[in-house]
């Protein structure tokens, strides 16, 4: 069974479309870029997968429930990281992450789930201080945490590495890597091509709505007599 599923998603804001007619599948443990330039469509693409918008046409599947009429069941599958995610600033970044653990276990597994996150995000006695007084990479790297601690069926992360320095974005896409190797399936979506070509086994290639590329990172770059992603991209979108 595939992860997700996408058959002719469209949605529409007024008269505006913003996804047009759709289809992908993202394979059961794969690293999958949906990748395209601003305005493309991809986070409307993300928020319907991670049931926040409602679809106007078209169905979407996660390992076999439809996001419309089983919200319910695909929520407790999937961690969603948003790129404009935020934490909550007057709690402590250990304090953020047992809020966030009371909501997925209890007891023993509270303090799994938050020793995993401690030891994603890797913030050492940082971990004390409020998150009004993180970086904006420090609060990125809580927030990879809290997406990745839950150990999800899918993890959905929108720009994981937005705000990171070269260390840190590295050390988080050795962490994303070791997730998938322990069961977790990423849809992502980045505009660092260098991480998306590092990363994703497969890769769609939206513009102005539409699946308009789709692929591994070698038949695309084969394809189109291309060096790296980035220049796949820049050619595509032309």
């Amino acid at each position: 069974m595939p992860a997700v599923e996408v058959h002719n998603l469209v949605r529409d804001y007024g008269k505006v479309r913003a996804v047009n007619n759709i289809s992908f599948s993202v394979d059961d443990g794969e690293i999958f870029g949906l990748i395209g330039p601003n305005g493309a469509g991809k986070t409307t693409v993300l928020r319907i997968i991670s049931t926040l918008l409602r679809i106007t046409s078209g169905e979407v599947r996660v390992f076999g429930h439809n996001v419309a009429k089983e919200a319910d069941k695909v929520r407790k599958l999937i961690s969603y990281l948003p790129e404009d995610a935020g934490a909550y600033k007057n709690l402590t970044g250990i304090e953020y992450l047992y809020f966030i653990a009371r909501f997925f276990g209890e007891g023993k597994e509270i303090e799994d789930i938050v020793e995993r996150g401690v030891k994603i995000a890797n913030l050492g006695k940082r971990m004390d201080d409020k998150v009004e007084n993180y970086s904006k990479g420090m609060t990125r790297r809580l927030l990879v945490a809290r997406a990745l601690m839950i150990e999800p069926k899918l993890a959905i992360l929108d720009e994981p590495t937005s705000g990171l320095d070269v260390i840190n974005a590295q050390e988080i896409r050795k962490i994303v890597q070791n997730t998938v190797k322990n069961g977790t399936t990423v849809l992502l979506s980045s505009h660092n091509m260098l991480e998306v070509e590092f990363l994703c086994r497969r890769i769609a290639l939206m513009d102005k709505g539409k699946v308009v590329e789709e692929g591994t990172p070698s038949e695309l770059k084969t394809r189109y007599n291309a060096a790296n992603i980035e220049d796949v991209f820049v050619e595509v979108i032309k």
